[in-house]
């Protein structure tokens, strides 16, 4: 017996119902309109934290393609989400190769990691025409998913710098990292580079010749830089810390949610806070506040206080 795909026919042609943009901002069902209320707060965290930087930086860039290569397109579902390494976007890209595979995949814990990075499997905004683009952002449903900057950054270390199998991180920048910040440092961690301690990774990091060098990696870079939330308008900010309730709304507003949950599972392995303030104790007051420098606009930007932890000077 053929088992019907139910994304087949429903999820991926939701044509002449409502757009998830509508669904979002006048909802039909009350138990989405107490949640409208809490992404509203949200949004205008963001505008009132753009408006404040704005005014000390007077030049407002013009956004180029390159800047776009975050925001995967749900053409059938008039969705963009931008994509933050380190805040669940292998799960939202398995989630979002299910929303537009017209019914190749449906459920998103078969697709496998490694498949999920695969640029060619999603669309990116930054392959429309500009008219194509401006249209999107117009009228899509924008969305992306932050966490707390400084537990992100630790969950980035661990991934990149502890982990053997990660040997091109090592080699691209543990080497450099160690070169720059390790004195006396033997011939082999110059050649592996698979040792780097977490306070040089935060030397590095707030090192200006890092900055004027190249941008940073995208598993260490700012969500302000990754997603432009000053230039772009994002109707919703989901949180790591409450993934599965902001996520399962997302798919409501979709259209979606009775056909398709966000995966969740413990990790054992995740990131905690407890965590992050252990790597933190070694870090010089200093160091600390540079660093929260660097991450500022993001703490400011989606509501995250200063940690208790920081010896900030």
């Amino acid at each position: 017996v053929m088992r019907r795909n139910p994304f087949g026919m429903d999820i991926c042609c939701r044509k002449g119902s409502r757009s998830p943009l509508q669904e979002l901002y006048n909802p039909t069902q009350v138990s989405l309109s107490s949640t409208a209320i809490l992404h509203q707060i949200r949004r205008d965290q963001v505008t009132d934290t753009c408006r404040a930087t704005s005014v000390s930086s007077r030049k407002r860039r013009v956004l180029t393609p390159n800047d776009l290569k975050h925001l995967v397109v749900d053409e059938d579902h008039e969705m963009i989400y931008c994509y933050v390494p380190k805040v669940a976007c292998t799960n939202w890209k398995r989630v979002m190769m299910v929303l537009t595979g017209r019914g190749k995949y449906s459920d998103p814990m078969e697709i496998p990691a490694n498949e999920a990075h695969v640029s060619s499997n999603l669309k990116t905004l930054n392959q429309y025409s500009i008219p194509e683009i401006n249209h999107r952002l117009k009228n899509y449903m924008k969305f992306l998913f932050v966490r707390e900057p400084f537990e992100r950054l630790v969950s980035a270390y661990r991934n990149k710098f502890t982990q053997k199998y990660n040997t091109s991180f090592h080699k691209r920048y543990g080497t450099k990292i160690v070169r720059r910040q390790r004195k006396n440092a033997t011939q082999e961690a110059l050649r592996k580079g698979d040792d780097v301690k977490f306070e040089e990774f935060v030397a590095y990091l707030i090192d200006p010749h890092t900055q004027r060098e190249e941008p940073f990696n995208e598993h260490w870079q700012t969500v302000y830089s990754l997603c432009h939330p000053c230039h772009i308008h994002y109707d919703l900010i989901g949180k790591y810390e409450t993934l599965e309730e902001d996520s399962n709304y997302v798919l409501q507003l979709a259209g979606v949610g009775n056909f398709l949950k966000f995966p969740t599972y413990a990790k054992s392995t995740r990131t905690t806070d407890e965590m992050t303030t252990e790597f933190f104790q070694n870090i010089s007051s200093l160091h600390q506040t540079q660093l929260y420098e660097v991450y500022k606009l993001d703490f400011l930007m989606f509501n995250y206080s200063v940690p208790s932890y920081l010896k900030l000077e």
